[in-house]
């Protein structure tokens, strides 16, 4: 009788799987995001860490996903030795992400449209960063074991306003644009 039971749960959880999709998991090992910061004095870039992520497919056709970046990696790459160190720290700080209160951000793919071509998708997603969620477009491509995406987003729709001009006067040119880049390569 046991073994009948848990024959049933295994073939009740591979039909509701059927049903929801093909979910592939992200490899964190093999996926990256990248990010480009920009103040009047040039720019910042560098990268965080995927923690955890899946992808859903019906069949060949991309329709959906999440996965959650971890936070406390936020690193610099084009700085080195004292300077990277500072704005490394700085980055996890209040002023920035607060690493030590929110130590992961989050996508869920909400929605995804097809653009025609194979593999080329418009996709609508929840992104929290935080604790503030909201909602966020861009192009993805999304093929051959890649998902790609580059997406702009404006900080200060997080609560990261340090050194925004959009909220304090006087800054010259300690002055850090509102708006970054972040370059997404996820293998599945």
């Amino acid at each position: 009788m046991k073994q009948f039971v848990l024959s049933f749960l295994a073939i009740a959880f591979l039909a509701v799987n059927a049903i929801a999709g093909n979910g592939k998991p992200v490899n964190v090992s093999a996926s990256k995001v990248n990010w480009k910061a920009y103040k009047v004095t040039g720019s910042h870039e560098g990268y965080v860490n995927v923690k955890s992520g899946s992808l859903e497919f019906n069949g060949d056709a991309f329709t959906g996903g999440k996965f959650v970046i971890d936070m406390t990696s936020i690193n610099a790459t084009d700085v080195s030795g004292k300077a990277k160190e500072n704005l490394d720290g700085h980055l996890k700080s209040e002023d920035f992400f607060g690493v030590a209160k929110f130590p992961e951000a989050k996508l869920d793919i909400t929605r995804v449209i097809s653009k025609g071509k194979p593999g080329e998708y418009k996709v609508v997603a929840n992104l929290t960063i935080k604790n503030t969620t909201k909602e966020i477009k861009f192009d993805a491509m999304v093929a051959n074991g890649k998902a790609t995406a580059s997406i702009k987003l404006d900080r200060t729709d997080f609560d990261v306003r340090y050194g925004s001009g959009s909220f304090f006067d006087n800054l010259g040119d300690k002055t850090i644009y509102d708006e970054f880049d972040l370059t997404v390569s996820l293998a599945y």
